[in-house]
C-alpha cells in the first residue's frame, strides 16, 4: 500500500515491550500508584516529545489511546488535526473518526499530510504491517511489568531498522529512534 506521507512512531514502554498493563494503566509510565515515580528527563522537559509533535502535519490514533488523552484538561497535540480509528467511538468535535484502518489511510492520503504521527498498539501494528511507518523513536522505562499490550506481534514480513540515535535520561530511560529501511 504506497501513502505520500510518512508514519512515525513515538512510544514510551516497559523494559518488557509492553506500552500498557492488560488493563490499559500507565501508572508504571506515569508515576502513578505504586510506579516510584514518572520517569525524568532531568529537565522538567517531555523526552522531546513536543519537539517530535511539532514535525507532524497530523496524528492517527486508535480508541483505547483517545480514550485515555480524551478527558485531559490541555490537549497535548498543539493544533495537530487528530484521527481516530474505531468501530464504537461516537463523534467527538475534536477530531476526525474513522471506521476501519483503510478509511484511515485514505483519509490521509487525501488530506496530503507528509509526516503523520502514529500512536496506539494495535494503530502501530496496522500502520507497520502495511508498511506505512519510517520512523520509531522507544522510550524504554526501567521498569519490567511482565504482561500488557505490545504494539508489535506478527508482521506479513521482518521489518528492518537502522539505528538512528539512543539517548538516555538521569531517570534510567533509554530513548532510541530507528527509520525503517
Amino acid at each position: 500500500m504506497d501513502a505520500p506521507f510518512t508514519g512515525s512512531v513515538f512510544l514510551g514502554m516497559s523494559v518488557d515491550g509492553f506500552i500498557a498493563r492488560p488493563d490499559g494503566d500507565l501508572a508504571w509510565l506515569t508515576g502513578g500508584g505504586d510506579a516510584g515515580g514518572a520517569p525524568d528527563d532531568g529537565a522538567g522537559g517531555d523526552f522531546g516529545f513536543a519537539e517530535f509533535v511539532s514535525g507532524v502535519d497530523a496524528l492517527v490514533v486508535g480508541r483505547g489511546t483517545y480514550e485515555v488523552i480524551a478527558p485531559m484538561d490541555e490537549w497535548p497535540y498543539q493544533g495537530r488535526p487528530v484521527h481516530v480509528v474505531s468501530t464504537t467511538l461516537e463523534p467527538d468535535s475534536r477530531i476526525t473518526l474513522h471506521r476501519s484502518f483503510d478509511e484511515a489511510v485514505a483519509a490521509l492520503t487525501a488530506a496530503g499530510y507528509r509526516r503523520v504521527y502514529v500512536d496506539g498498539g494495535r494503530t502501530v501494528h496496522d500502520f507497520l504491517a502495511a508498511g506505512l511507518v519510517g520512523e520509531l523513536t522507544l522510550s524504554r522505562v526501567p521498569v519490567l511489568i511482565g504482561e500488557g499490550h505490545t504494539p508489535f506481534g506478527p508482521l506479513p514480513a521482518d521489518v528492518l531498522l537502522e539505528h538512528v540515535r539512543t539517548r538516555t535520561f538521569p531517570g534510567g530511560m533509554v530513548q532510541t529512534t530507528y527509520r525503517v529501511r
